[in-house]
C-alpha cells in the first residue's frame, strides 16, 4: 500500500485522526512537514460531511436495536460530558474543541457534538475544518519545533481563526 494512502487512512480513523497520522508521515515515512500535514488534514476531513449529514438519521434508525441503542447512548453521553464548550459557544466552541489535539477532541467527536448541540451544517463544517487545520498545525509544530513552537503556533492560529470565524458568524447572523 502506498505510504500516502496509509497516512490518509490513519487520519480518517476516529481514534487516531491526524494526531496519529502526522507522526507517522513525518517520523516513519520521512515526508516533508507540509506534505504530511496536507495528507493528514485531507484524510481527517474525509468523514466529516457524511458524519454531519448522516449521524442523526443513522443513529435514530439503528437505535431501534438494543445493542446500537446502548452504543449511541454511551457515545452521546460521553460527548456531552466532554464538549461543554460547544454547548456554550456553538460553532466557535466547536472550532476550539476540534482544534485541541488531544484524545476525544477531533473531527469525529466534533461531528457528534455538532449533532447533539444543534450546530447548523453550514456553521459546523467551516468550524471543524478550521479546528482540524489548527490541530494539524499544533501537532506538526510539536514534532518539528517542540512544545514551545507548538504553543506559539497553536496560539497564533487560534487567535487568527477566532477573529476570522467570529466575523463570519456575525455576518451570517445579520
Amino acid at each position: 500500500m502506498p505510504r500516502e494512502l496509509i497516512v490518509v487512512a490513519i487520519a480518517t480513523l476516529p481514534v487516531f485522526e491526524l494526531r496519529g497520522s502526522i507522526p507517522v508521515a513525518l517520523g516513519l515515512f520521512q515526508m516533508t512537514w507540509w506534505y504530511g500535514f496536507c495528507l493528514s488534514v485531507v484524510g481527517n476531513l474525509i468523514p466529516v460531511v457524511p458524519l454531519l449529514i448522516a449521524l442523526g438519521p443513522v443513529s435514530q434508525r439503528l437505535s431501534r436495536f438494543a445493542i446500537w441503542d446502548r452504543f449511541f447512548q454511551w457515545l452521546f453521553a460521553r460527548t456531552r460530558r466532554r464538549s461543554d464548550i460547544v454547548r456554550r459557544y456553538g460553532a466557535v466552541g466547536l472550532m476550539l474543541f476540534v482544534a485541541i489535539p488531544l484524545p476525544v477532541t477531533g473531527a469525529w467527536t466534533g461531528c457528534v457534538a455538532a449533532f447533539l448541540f444543534g450546530v447548523d451544517l453550514m456553521q459546523a463544517l467551516p468550524a471543524i475544518i478550521l479546528g482540524v487545520c489548527i490541530a494539524g498545525t499544533v501537532v506538526t509544530s510539536l514534532i518539528k519545533l517542540g512544545v514551545v513552537g507548538a504553543i506559539i503556533a497553536g496560539g497564533a492560529l487560534t487567535f487568527i481563526a477566532l477573529t476570522s470565524f467570529m466575523g463570519w458568524v456575525r455576518r451570517d447572523r445579520a
